[in-house]
């Protein structure tokens, strides 16, 4: 099967079918060689980044699209011409071979006649709607309902600068005892380029060169992946020698693995609910040494035996995504206002739950991965209204002043400050009830 094959058939269950992009890639690779395996990734991310561009150019070329194998043909084969500097003869050959490959021989000449036509006059785009929202959703690829909640909130200018962020680098975190200072002489000796975080002073960032399912370091547990985002949330915990500490929602576990890197005298308790995901958890604290008490547990239902049980407790929240959607787009077309009202009621049952395994005056840090005032600000909002026992606590011991906004009890991390992901992160602290 041909390379371009293994990415079409992957970019079909991704967007017919709601497959996850980074799963459905990795059985994709399977028996390829590193270079293949590379161009198949960035093919399919490629065109996920560009797709609703794609679609609307195709609009102005194709006369049918309803077939999913032509339609992906001639998605993969605009994006090849437009985006990725594909010899155009080379681009439109191959997506007529897939044509054929396919079964769609009979159209295979269709194919040839549009994509041909797309490259004689790729200088002359379609003229994108006026519509300041449609605008932006077309030309950024973002749903229609995300730009127009982001132009609610943060006006033409800033939501255009999320619409535009790049794909974040390869940020790699040393696990103790392996060093930093080590991690920078292994890059330097294969010279494989980095810089140092931004706002985290014990990662590097990347953007090539290490293949992760066969890197001595990673299998040694001496390394592993983790953004600067990640990483500025597990120290607003405030671990310290001899606390327990719970992660909630815990799995693939590199929150947890980093909780203790932070200080290896904690007594860590990891939780997941879902039995294939505990294995990760299990799996990447086993990886990187991590000492943890791993449970199948399901943070929305009360054990009334962990009530007070915890100095901190960790609420790395199921969320819609959107703040690190530059990285992986499927993210973007899988989400939807009335997901995001699901996602906000189970947010919302974890929170009432974890708040009672706090002790009288331990911390409950909420987290999440995207840019929702449903889902972050108005969560917390809600809470402090519902639970007397519980107040803001200032941010500004654990994180850059310069992160921070008006209320340092929470802050939202946006993917247009260098090197971050776009989470939210609150910290608050369990008192007395009244």
């Amino acid at each position: 099967m041909s390379t371009n094959r293994r990415a079409l058939e992957a970019l079909l269950d991704i967007t017919e079918r709601s497959a996850y992009a980074n799963l459905r890639l990795k059985q994709a690779q399977r028996g390829l060689t590193s270079i293949q395996a590379k161009w198949v990734s960035a093919l399919v991310y490629e065109t996920l980044d560009h797709l609703l561009f794609i679609d609307y150019l195709l609009l102005h070329y194709a006369r049918n699209l309803k077939n999913p194998v032509i339609r992906g043909i001639l998605r993969i084969g605009v994006c090849q011409l437009l985006f990725m500097r594909k010899r155009p003869e080379t681009a439109v050959d191959s997506c007529v071979r897939l044509a054929k490959e396919t079964g769609k021989e009979a159209l295979s000449g269709y194919v040839n006649a549009v994509l041909r036509s797309i490259e004689r006059n790729k200088e002359y785009i379609p003229k994108l709607p006026e519509d300041i929202a449609e605008h932006l959703s077309i030309k950024y690829s973002w749903p229609l309902w995300i730009v127009g909640e982001w132009l609610a909130r943060f006006g033409a200018e800033r939501t255009e600068e999320l619409l535009k962020t790049p794909k974040q680098q390869i940020t790699l975190r040393p696990q103790p005892p392996y060093t930093v200072e080590e991690l920078k002489n292994e890059l330097l000796n294969r010279k494989i380029p980095f810089i140092s975080g931004i706002w985290e002073t014990g990662c590097l960032k990347i953007s090539s060169g290490l293949d992760f399912e066969n890197e001595p370091l990673f299998k040694k547990g001496l390394i592993t992946i983790q953004s600067e985002s990640a990483m500025l949330a597990c120290r607003v915990c405030g671990v310290q020698p001899g606390m327990k500490v719970l992660d909630a929602c815990a799995a693939p576990g590199g929150k947890s693995a980093y909780l203790f890197a932070l200080c290896n005298e904690i007594a860590l308790t990891s939780w997941e609910l879902h039995p294939h995901r505990k294995l990760l958890l299990d799996k990447t604290l086993e990886r990187l040494n991590v000492k943890a008490s791993t449970l199948l547990l399901d943070a929305a239902v009360p054990v009334e035996a962990y009530n007070s049980a915890f100095d901190a407790v960790l609420l790395d929240m199921p969320c819609s995504g959107l703040g690190v959607a530059a990285s992986k787009p499927d993210i973007r077309y899988s989400k939807s206002p009335e997901a995001i009202d699901a996602l906000v009621k189970i947010q919302s049952s974890i929170l009432n739950t974890c708040a009672n395994y706090v002790r009288p005056g331990g911390a409950l840090v909420y987290i999440t991965c995207t840019i929702s005032l449903r889902e972050n600000e108005n969560q917390i909002e809600a809470f402090l209204k519902r639970r007397a026992d519980y107040s803001l606590d200032s941010l500004e011991k654990f994180l850059p002043i310069e992160l921070l906004g008006e209320n340092h009890g929470m802050v939202q991390l946006m993917p247009t400050n260098s090197g971050m992901e776009g989470f939210f992160i609150a910290r608050l602290l369990r008192g007395v009830a009244l």
